[in-house]
C-alpha cells in the first residue's frame, strides 16, 4: 500500500493524514469544503511545528512530509489511485453508509476501504459495498500523531487478507495494532464512555462538581485527563452519539445517556470545539481551560 486517500480534513483526518505522510506514504485528503481543507492543512503544519521543537522532527522531514498531501474537494478524484481509504467522517451513519456506497463505486476494486468509526459496526457498513471482505475499522486514537492504539476492527465479512494487511500497515506506521471483534463501540468506547457517561451523572445528581470529579479520577485513577474534561475533548455530541449506538446495539439501560449530556448538546455546549462543555475553552484548545461551568 502505497497510495493512501483520507477523507475528511477534521481533527481525525488531518491527524490521520499527518501521519500517513510522516512514514512515507503518498496522501489523498478529501473534503468538500476547501476551507476546511485549508484549516485541516493548517493544523497539520502546526502540528509538525511542535514535533520540530521537540526535537523530534526535522524541517527537511517536516516540508518532504506536506509535499506528500494533496488535498481535494472531489471524492472521485481523492480516491482513484487509492491502495486503502481511511474515511474519517462525522460519525452518523447515514454519512457513512452514503460514504461507502460511494467509494466503492469510485474507489480501484483491489482497494481496501476502513473506517476511524469509533462504534458503529463496520458489518453494517461493509453491507452497502461489493467488496465486504475489503472493509474493515481503523479506529485511531486522539492525537493520532502521538497515541500508540489503533483498534483494528475486524467486520462478520472482513477476509483474513484484509485483517492480516491492515495489522502489518499499522505496525509499518509504528502503532500498536489490537484486532478487536465488531461489536456496539468495540473495545475502547465500550469501557470508556460509560465511564464517562457515569461521571456526568455523578454531576447530574449533585454528589460532586467537575473538578472534584475530575481530581478524584486523577489523582485517585492515575488517570491524565478527568472524565469530564476528556468529554469535552472528544466533543459532547461525540459522546452522545457513541451512547446511543450502545444503547441501541445492546438494549441495555445502562448505556442510556444521562439527561445533562443531552441538554448540553442541544444547546449546542460540545466542549473544546464550541468553546466551552463542563469547562471554558476561550483559546479554542483544550490546553487552557478555565472554570468550570458547573460549580460545586
Amino acid at each position: 500500500m502505497k497510495n493512501i486517500s483520507v477523507i475528511g480534513s477534521g481533527t481525525m483526518g488531518n491527524g490521520i493524514a499527518h501521519l500517513f505522510a510522516q512514514r512515507g506514504f503518498e496522501v489523498a485528503l478529501v473534503d468538500l469544503s476547501p476551507d476546511q481543507l485549508n484549516k485541516g492543512m493548517a493544523t497539520i503544519a502546526k502540528n509538525m511545528d511542535r514535533q520540530i521543537a521537540k526535537g523530534t522532527l526535522s524541517e527537511a522531514d517536516k516540508d518532504a512530509s506536506l509535499h506528500r498531501i494533496t488535498p481535494y474537494t472531489s471524492l472521485a478524484d481523492g480516491v482513484q489511485k487509492a491502495d486503502l481509504v481511511v474515511e474519517a467522517a462525522t460519525e452518523k451513519i447515514e454519512i457513512k453508509l452514503d460514504l461507502f456506497r460511494q467509494l466503492d463505486l469510485l474507489a480501484p476494486a483491489t482497494a481496501v476501504l476502513a473506517s476511524n468509526t469509533s462504534s458503529i459496526s463496520i458489518t453494517q457498513i461493509a453491507a452497502v459495498t461489493q467488496r465486504p471482505g475489503q472493509v474493515i475499522g481503523m479506529h485511531f486514537m486522539n492525537p493520532v500523531p502521538v497515541m500508540k492504539l489503533v483498534e483494528v476492527i475486524r467486520g462478520y465479512a472482513t477476509s483474513e487478507e484484509t485483517t492480516k494487511h491492515i495489522m502489518v500497515l499499522s505496525s509499518q506506521l509504528e502503532k500498536v495494532p489490537v484486532e478487536v471483534q465488531d461489536y456496539p463501540g468495540f473495545v475502547a468506547n465500550r469501557i470508556l464512555m460509560p465511564m464517562i457517561n457515569e461521571a456526568i451523572y455523578t454531576l447530574y445528581e449533585g454528589v460532586a462538581g467537575v473538578s472534584e470529579i475530575d481530581t478524584v479520577m486523577k489523582l485517585g485513577m492515575a488517570h491524565p485527563m478527568g472524565p469530564l474534561q476528556l468529554a469535552d475533548f472528544i466533543g459532547l455530541d461525540v459522546c452522545l452519539s457513541i451512547l446511543r449506538v450502545l444503547h441501541e446495539g445492546f438494549g441495555n439501560p445502562k448505556y442510556s445517556p444521562c439527561p445533562l449530556l443531552i441538554n448540553m448538546v442541544a444547546a449546542g455546549f460540545k466542549g473544546v470545539k464550541s468553546g466551552e462543555g463542563f469547562y471554558c475553552y476561550p483559546t479554542g484548545t483544550k490546553e487552557y481551560p478555565v472554570s468550570p461551568r458547573f460549580l460545586s
